[in-house]
C-alpha cells in the first residue's frame, strides 16, 4: 500500500475506526464505480476491488475527490470526504474478496438493489382500497407538505384521434393515489440541494439515494420558486426524487404510467378534455399559451378535474414512467431500454388549447438539453425544457424491492 509519508504521520487510532462496509463502500458505490467499475473503466481505472484501487493509488483518488475533480459535479459531501480521508490515512484496508457494486451517480445515478431493499423494509402497507382517502404528508424535517388524491380502480378507453394517440384501446388500471398538484420547487429543492448544503439525516436509506449535481444556471429561469412547479429535470431525476421521497416518508412513490396518467386526467370522462369537447373552456382549468403570460404559474390556481386533480392539463407537461411506444400497449407500462424517448403528457404553458388534451402525447428528446455546456451533458437537468415537470403516484399495492428498483432506475441516462 502506497501512502504519502506526510499522510502517514497523520494516521492515528481514530483512523482505524472507519468501517469499510458501512462508511467507505457506499461512497465508492455512489460516486465512483459507475465510471470505474465492472461495466465501465474510464481512463483504464477500476475502483470496485482492492487490486484496482491499489493500482489507482489511494492518495491520488483521495486528492481527486478533495479537489473536486472527481466525481464531476461536487457529489461527495464534506462528511464523506472526511470518511474517505480517514480510511486512506489508516492504510486503505480493503476486506478480502470484497468487490463492490457497479452503480452510483457515475453510472447515471443508479442506486443498487441493496439500498432499495432497505427502503422497502421501512415502507408501510397502505391498507385496503376501502380505506383510501385524500391525505396530506409533511416531508420529515421540514414544514413542506403535499396532498394526495385517491384514484379508484377501473377500465377506460385509452388514446385519441391526434398524432401518436391511436388506436384507441381498452386499459385496466389498479387503484392508486396521485399528487393533487404538480411537484413544486418547495418540494423538489429539498432533494436537489440537501446533500450539497451538508444536511445530515443519519439515515442510510435517505443518504444513499443519488442526488442531483449543482445546476450551472438558476433552474426556475426567473419564473418563480415558492408555489411554482419544479421544471427542467430529466426523467431520471424525477425517478430519483420519487425514491428519495419514499425513503424520507416511508410511503412508496413513483412516476405514473401513461395509462395511470390518462385515466386520472379523464376522471371518468370519455371526451377530449375532462370537462367535455369544448376547447373554449381550457382557460378555466389550465394555463396555456392563451393565458399564461409566457411562463408557468403557481400550481392549483385553476379548477380541478372531477377527481380533485389540478393542472393535469397545461402549466407544465408531466413525465410518465413509460418509454414512448406505439399503441396499443401490451404491458401495464413500457420499461425503458433507452434514455430517449419517454412519454410526456398534458401540454404546457406555451401550448395551444388543442395540445392540452387528455390523450396528447409528446416524445422526450436529447435536444431538450442542447444548451447544456457540460461534457458529458448532465443526467439531471434539461435546460431547454422549461415547460416540463412532473407529479407522483402512490400505488395501493406496495411493490416488491425489485419492482421499486425497476421504477426508480427506469431509463437511467447514459453519457451522451
Amino acid at each position: 500500500m502506497r501512502v504519502f509519508p506526510a499522510l502517514l504521520v497523520l494516521a492515528t487510532a481514530a483512523h482505524a475506526a472507519v468501517d469499510f462496509t458501512k462508511d467507505v463502500q457506499p461512497i465508492l458505490e455512489q460516486n465512483c464505480t459507475g465510471c470505474h467499475g465492472g461495466i465501465k473503466q474510464l481512463g483504464g481505472i477500476r475502483l470496485d476491488g482492492a487490486n484496482g484501487f491499489e493500482r489507482a493509488k489511494p492518495e491520488v483518488v483521495l486528492a481527486s475527490v478533495e479537489s473536486g475533480r472527481m466525481p464531476p459535479g461536487e457529489r461527495v459531501t464534506p462528511a464523506e470526504q472526511a470518511a474517505l480521508r480517514t480510511w486512506v490515512l489508516a492504510g486503505a484496508k480493503w476486506p478480502a474478496s470484497v468487490v463492490i457494486a457497479t452503480g452510483g451517480a457515475g453510472a447515471g445515478g443508479a442506486d443498487n438493489l441493496a439500498l432499495v431493499r432497505r427502503i422497502r423494509a421501512k415502507i408501510a402497507d397502505p391498507g385496503p382500497a376501502s380505506a383510501m382517502k385524500p391525505y396530506s404528508t409533511v416531508v420529515p424535517g421540514t414544514n413542506v407538505s403535499f396532498d394526495m388524491v385517491p384514484i379508484p380502480a377501473g377500465q377506460f378507453q385509452m388514446g385519441g384521434s391526434g398524432k401518436g394517440e391511436g388506436p384507441v384501446h381498452p386499459m385496466k388500471v389498479e387503484p392508486f393515489w396521485m399528487s393533487a398538484r404538480e411537484v413544486t420547487w418547495d418540494e423538489y429543492r429539498l432533494f436537489m440541494f440537501a446533500k450539497q448544503s451538508g444536511e445530515t439525516t443519519k439515515d442510510d436509506r435517505v443518504d444513499g439515494v443519488s442526488r442531483p449535481t449543482r445546476p450551472y444556471v438558476e433552474m426556475s429561469f426567473g419564473m418563480g420558486i415558492n408555489g411554482f412547479p419544479a421544471i427542467s429535470m430529466t426523467q431520471h431525476a424525477a425517478n430519483k426524487y420519487a425514491e428519495w421521497l419514499s425513503a424520507k416518508t416511508g410511503q412508496y412513490y413513483r412516476l405514473p404510467t401513461e395509462a395511470e396518467w390518462e385515466y386520472a386526467c379523464r376522471a371518468g370522462s370519455t371526451t377530449v378534455y375532462p370537462w367535455g369537447d369544448d376547447p373554449s373552456k381550457v382557460g378555466e382549468y389550465a394555463w396555456f399559451d392563451g393565458n399564461s403570460d409566457g411562463k408557468y404559474q403557481k400550481v392549483g390556481a385553476k379548477k380541478p378535474n372531477a377527481w380533485g386533480l389540478y393542472d393535469m392539463l397545461g402549466n407544465v407537461m408531466e413525465w410518465t414512467l413509460d418509454q414512448y411506444r406505439p399503441y396499443p400497449a401490451e404491458q401495464p407500462w413500457a420499461k425503458s431500454t433507452e434514455p430517449y424517448p419517454h412519454a410526456v403528457r398534458g401540454g404546457g404553458w406555451a401550448d395551444v388549447a388543442e395540445k392540452c388534451t387528455c390523450s396528447a402525447r409528446v416524445q422526450s428528446d436529447a435536444s431538450w438539453k442542447q444548451q447544456d455546456p457540460q461534457l458529458p451533458k448532465s443526467i439531471w437537468y434539461l435546460t431547454d425544457a422549461q415547460w416540463l415537470g412532473f407529479r407522483l403516484v402512490r400505488p395501493l399495492k406496495t411493490a416488491s424491492p425489485e419492482e421499486m428498483y425497476a421504477a426508480w432506475n427506469n431509463g437511467v441516462e447514459r453519457d451522451r
